[in-house]
């Protein structure tokens, strides 16, 4: 039996990581900020620990004695005003969780990063996104979630360099029921609700939450030190995703394109007026959406996904069960 903290127990991902983790038979610890707060994991036999990684005192406690700490707590810009203010804040918090786990001599760090870490394929090589690929820093230097996150994952990476066990796992968009904060949720929920009228013409990949927490475990016990594994479902376009959804929540699907020419307007239009800050942090990076080769995550940590239809409709019950819709 392990003893193991879920850093970010409270949110979506972290929480199915945690439930998995009791799954498997280990003792689990969560931090979190607020007191009594549990995320979506309301009744789960979790040991809580109250502290911020923005304060790395408060974190001593919880990392003591604990074999592996599951890091999905990372920072997220919620706009794109002041970027470099944010990504020293992002990079800091990584730090300090760093520096915790250092000297509590943690076994394994495995740190939840995400698919904007993961570049496009150099110019002639016909194949899918993978490991092998890196995010170039300001390329979309006025989105603070992609600088952000790319410099937690530096951050991790050189400490994994110099000696630190982490290892490093990139979900893509991931689905599934507890999304309580609707990381992704709010669009699946526009298209229940009848309210998407409209698909961008791109590709993504699609993948549930629990899929993801599995790997996860799988990770900490096998997974590469310093490696990168990216967590991924299923390639898709994602006028076929709405289209799923829509069946599977038994509403019309939408029945217009919208133009990349139109997005890259507003795009222009953000950058000369700041405060719209219309787009938040991903549909400007659109051009760059694409699918993903998870050979490696499906060869080295046994990832299998389970069909999107399932994932959606779970997620659609949860949130009906919950309120959101009718």
């Amino acid at each position: 039996m392990k003893d193991v903290l879920v850093l970010g127990a409270t949110g979506f991902i972290g929480g199915h990581i945690a439930l998995a983790a009791i799954e498997q038979g280990w003792r689990v610890r969560g931090l979190r900020r607020v007191a009594g707060a549990t995320g979506h994991i309301t009744q789960a036999e979790v040991s809580w620990y109250e502290g911020d990684i923005d304060h790395p005192d408060s974190l001593a406690q919880a990392f003591e004695g604990v074999e592996v700490v599951f890091h999905a707590a990372g920072y997220y810009p919620r706009h794109s005003r002041n970027v470099p203010s944010h990504v020293a804040h992002a990079a800091k918090q990584t730090r300090n969780v760093i520096m915790a786990a250092r000297r509590a001599e943690v076994g394994r760090l495995v740190f939840t990063s995400t698919l904007t870490t993961i570049g496009i394929p150099p110019l002639g090589e016909e194949r899918l996104a993978d490991e092998r690929d890196h995010y170039l820093p300001g390329s979309l230097a006025r989105s603070a979630y992609y600088e952000c996150k790319f410099a937690m994952e530096s951050e991790v990476l050189r400490a994994a360099a110099r000696g630190l066990p982490a290892v490093i796992v990139n979900p893509t968009a991931v689905f599934g029921p507890g999304d309580l904060n609707l990381t992704l949720g709010s669009a699946l929920l526009a298209v229940a609700r009848g309210w998407m009228v409209a698909w961008l013409p791109a590709q993504i990949n699609a993948v549930d939450v629990r899929d993801v927490a599995q790997a996860q475990i799988r990770a900490s016990e096998v997974g590469h030190i310093g490696g990168r594994y990216i967590l991924g479902g299923h390639n898709t376009t994602l006028r076929d995703f709405v289209n799923i959804a829509a069946e599977v929540a038994g509403v019309k699907p939408p029945r217009f394109e919208i133009p990349l020419g139109l997005v890259d307007l507003i795009v222009w239009l953000e950058d000369r007026i700041p405060p719209l800050d219309l787009l938040g942090n991903h549909l400007r990076a659109v051009r760059q959406w694409q699918g993903y080769n998870c050979s490696k995550s499906r060869r080295e940590l046994g990832l299998s996904p389970r069909p999107l239809e399932f994932t959606l409709r779970e997620a659609l019950d949860w949130y009906r069960a919950h309120g959101h819709i009718g």
